[in-house]
């Protein structure tokens, strides 16, 4: 009997008839003899409600515990569609059980809004399984050492279904989207983007990282460090298929490369709209003055992702860098209020109109100039880069958002996307 954890997201609890479905699906495994953890989002657009209605209570930050009480109200959204889905599981015949995060525990630090899970104590949903119950966990919620509920940000029940099935030792855990696995890239930019079978465990991180929406990167990140057998496949399938066929569907993360998989240089490309740079200018070019900047900013737990230093004129350099576009606004005014003063900086320039575009693939490893060829197709398709930053497996770009959908479709069509090998797409 194997213990497998699904996971399904806020499109798939969407409506009561889609609540419905699932419950009938999860009963189907659960009838084939699985031990079944199921870890929901919130329906569909109730997260954003909720914080819509505090927005308008308080159109700024009140006090220093106002991300607590966002917690707080975030938390109900997934605790609503975990007890919907227990009472259809029931009205289905099957024993069913809902727990909070506070209540299995999850613990988590207290970075409100952005918590991080740190342990699961999976005693009292281990007991459940034992009687035959299908046990429900919400997703991207949990607790904090002082006992305050904690949220993991967006995205974050992608998060905790990972590392229910990681301290749980699941057999696999299924992400249940309301797409049918993971992509070269997005269908809806372009049309002749292919699923993959499977994805190599570091692909998928440095997608998810450049802005792949399929799959939260800390979601990821749990499956690496844990070796959590991962797949991808979609909630709007018929919920009475096999299950062996339902079980090979989608996308599997995989944790091995096999010489199939280095056969295409570049498996997808990734791109993120939100995303914002900011300059400081004309900083003193010394030891330390990278830390003095950033330093601030990831104590005020803002994600920094492209840098770069420009080269020193007469003792000064100019500073960049990107962040979330729904930090920036918070990022300008920490480096105007309490940093730039101090370093003697000219000024702060910022621009929220621009994007970032990545190519992604682990046969980038062995093979030369797969850089210089991204560089010559945007060259070619007249589209200017301001920023770069690359690893082992990726190459990025930051370039004007007007032109991504024009990059990533010309990117594509490059790098034979459109014919990608059978063994990894269809």
């Amino acid at each position: 009997m194997a213990l497998i954890v699904h996971k399904y997201g806020g499109t798939s609890m969407g409506s009561t008839e889609r609540i419905r479905n699932v419950a009938r699906r999860v009963a189907k495994w659960a009838r084939a003899g699985h031990q079944m953890v199921v870890v929901p989002s919130a329906m569909s657009g109730e997260t954003n409600r909720l914080l819509a209605l505090a927005k308008e209570l308080a159109p700024t930050k009140p006090s220093d515990d106002y991300s607590r009480e966002l917690d707080m109200l975030a938390a109900t959204g997934e605790q609503a569609s975990s007890a919907l889905l227990a009472i259809a599981l029931q009205a289905e015949g099957m024993e069913s059980v809902s727990y909070a995060g506070w209540q299995v525990p999850i613990r988590t630090n207290s970075a409100y809004t952005k918590a991080r899970i740190e342990s699961i104590d999976d005693k009292r949903v281990r007991a459940d399984l034992a009687t035959g119950k299908v046990v429900i966990v919400t997703g991207f919620q949990g607790m904090d050492e002082l006992g305050n509920i904690t949220t993991l940000g967006r995205g974050g029940s992608d998060t905790s279904a990972v590392a229910v099935a990681a301290a749980m030792k699941a057999q696999e855990c299924l992400i249940y989207t309301d797409v049918d696995g993971v992509y070269t890239t997005d269908p809806r930019v372009v049309a002749d983007a292919r699923r993959l079978n499977t994805v190599s465990f570091e692909e998928m991180l440095e997608m998810a990282s450049m802005g792949s929406k399929v799959l939260q990167i800390r979601s990821v990140e749990f499956a690496g460090k844990y070796k959590v057998p991962l797949r991808v496949l979609s909630s709007f399938t018929p919920w009475d298929i096999p299950i062996d066929e339902e079980a090979k569907s989608g996308t599997l993360i995989t944790f091995e490369e096999d010489e199939q998989m280095e056969q295409a240089i570049v498996s997808g490309i990734a791109f993120n709209r939100d995303e914002a740079k900011i300059s400081v200018m004309g900083v003193p070019d010394k030891p330390g003055i990278a830390y003095q900047i950033l330093g601030p900013i990831a104590d005020a737990n803002i994600d920094v992702d492209v840098i770069i230093q420009n080269l020193s004129k007469d003792g000064k350099t100019d500073f960049s860098f990107t962040v979330n576009r729904g930090d920036y606004a918070r990022a300008i005014d920490l480096l105007r209020t309490r940093i730039v003063g101090g370093l003697g900086a000219q000024d702060i320039v910022g621009d929220t109109k621009i994007c970032k575009v990545s190519i992604v693939g682990i046969g980038m490893r062995s093979h030369v100039g797969v850089a210089s060829r991204m560089f010559r197709v945007l060259a070619e398709e007249g589209i200017n880069i301001q920023m770069i930053s690359t690893s082992e497996i990726k190459t990025s770009v930051v370039i004007d958002e007007k032109y991504m959908e024009l990059a990533v479709r010309a990117l594509h069509k490059a790098f034979d996307l459109d014919q990608i090998p059978a063994d990894r797409a269809r």
